[in-house]
């Protein structure tokens, strides 16, 4: 079951660090299929048939491709590219036990603390500089194992197997060097950025989990790696926005950032990047913004972030009914409390979406007791209302350093994709056609 698509992936995972990496990543391949790169500074100059893409904080990204002058609608998809780790602090040494330096970090998101000990780490991110007068961000990442969280010895520590609760103030800080060390943090991130400690003005770096993914199984039928939330979703739907053929209605393709923190930054879900981007494409096309009420009513959006699967060791924390599996195609979830924002309608054309792809589809939903997370459907719908529908792909242990997923549901999420950018949503009234 080893495929391509599965080693594209966990090579794209794998040189994809931090959400700015993923941006720069994602431009990179959209450049190299004739995108071209659009600044919010600038007037947009787009023409019909032509694809471009456009980034926020360098950190989010937004790929769209317009079919021609007088398109009905659009249809997006949406997925994040930040997943839980280890902010660095800007003064990071701390010393130890007169002995060793450790990096002062918090926490980023809602991860499994555990899954973090005792693998190597690294850092990654942007270094803003002072360079010829100007202040010029750096994409960084240290490409080797520099850190690590070290377990606590169980002849020390009893109650490690009894339920541990961690302390991220004093159990999560890694471990950086010996105290003698003549290599500062600092010293080691301006010899990456290419300048003097001096130049250094600020810094956005995380601790990141250096472990490549890989295909394994008894048949190789599943993948782990980091960051398969969400990053197996931003891939599979940038690959569909490049697979897709012209349609009536413009396809976009959205890997917004800070989904794991609430999404409430500028570069974010519940920011305005989305809205003004689908209005700036609209003038950019010379339509009558009087007629973009009309436009977004037949628009039609797929926020995608993965979900749960069945745990082999806990059944018993899936729902009765709706239980997805990993390999059994993708999942639709579902909340009463709009967690997600799926109802019967979103839920239906999605449906036929797949169907018209050859693609089986799952539901999800959470056990009555107990609440689930969010994503960024609903959020982003406050801004740019139309009909919205909540989907992921199966994992086990989602926020973990090292996720797994699926060997085959990448590739089906690909094919759901290339159809939906493919196609056109008509609706009028109750009644809904998917061209």
């Amino acid at each position: 079951m080893e495929n391509t698509v599965n080693k594209e992936l966990i090579d794209f995972i794998y040189a994809s660090p931090t959400a700015w990496h993923t941006a720069a990543n994602a431009a990179k391949i959209l450049e190299d299929n004739g995108y071209t790169q659009l600044f919010e500074s600038d007037n947009y100059d787009i023409k019909p048939g032509k694809g471009y893409f456009v980034k926020r904080n360098d950190s989010a990204i937004i790929a769209f491709k317009v079919p021609k002058a007088d398109f009905r609608g659009y249809m997006i998809m949406a997925a994040h590219g930040d997943s839980p780790c280890f902010k660095i602090k800007c003064s990071p040494a701390v010393k130890s036990a007169n002995a060793y330096v450790q990096l002062n970090v918090e926490r980023y998101g809602g991860m499994i603390c555990s899954s973090w000990l005792d693998r190597p780490l690294s850092a990654a991110g942007r270094v803003v500089v002072r360079e010829n007068g100007r202040i010029v961000s750096k994409l960084i990442n240290i490409d080797r194992d520099l850190l690590l969280i070290p377990n606590v010895a169980i002849h020390m520590d009893r109650s490690a197997n009894d339920g541990k609760s961690y302390n991220a103030n004093v159990d999560m800080l890694p471990l950086f060097s010996a105290a003698d060390s003549e290599n500062s943090f600092e010293k080691i991130i301006a010899r990456e950025a290419g300048c003097e400690e001096e130049d250094i003005l600020s810094y956005d770096l995380f601790a990141y989990c250096r472990q490549k993914g890989t295909q394994w199984g008894a048949d190789n039928e599943f993948i782990s790696s980091p960051r398969l939330d969400d990053q197996q979703c931003a891939y599979s739907c940038l690959q569909g926005l490049l697979n897709a053929e012209a349609g009536d209605s413009a396809a976009v393709c959205c890997i917004f950032d800070n989904e794991e923190v609430g999404s409430g930054t500028k570069q974010g879900a519940d920011s305005t990047f989305l809205e003004d981007t689908l209005c700036r494409i609209f003038d950019a096309m010379g339509r009558d913004r009087r007629e973009l009420a009309q436009v977004i009513s037949q628009s039609f959006m797929v926020s995608a972030d993965n979900a749960h699967a069945v745990h082999p060791n806990h059944p018993e924390y899936a729902d009765r009914n709706d239980r997805p599996l990993m390999n059994k195609g993708i999942v639709i979830k579902y909340n009463a409390n709009q967690k997600y924002t799926t109802d019967a309608v979103s839920a239906a054309v999605f449906s036929e979406i797949c169907k018209k792809a050859d693609v089986p589809v799952q539901r999800f939903t959470n056990r009555a007791d107990m609440p689930g997370g969010s994503t960024l459907g609903n959020i982003s719908a406050a801004h740019v209302s139309i009909d919205t529908v909540d989907i992921g792909l199966a994992q086990l242990a989602m926020h973990s350093a090292y996720e797994t997923a699926g060997a085959k549901d990448t590739e089906y999420l690909i094919k759901a994709a290339t159809v939906f950018f493919s196609s056109s949503f008509n609706r009028r009234g109750s009644e809904i056609e998917i061209l």
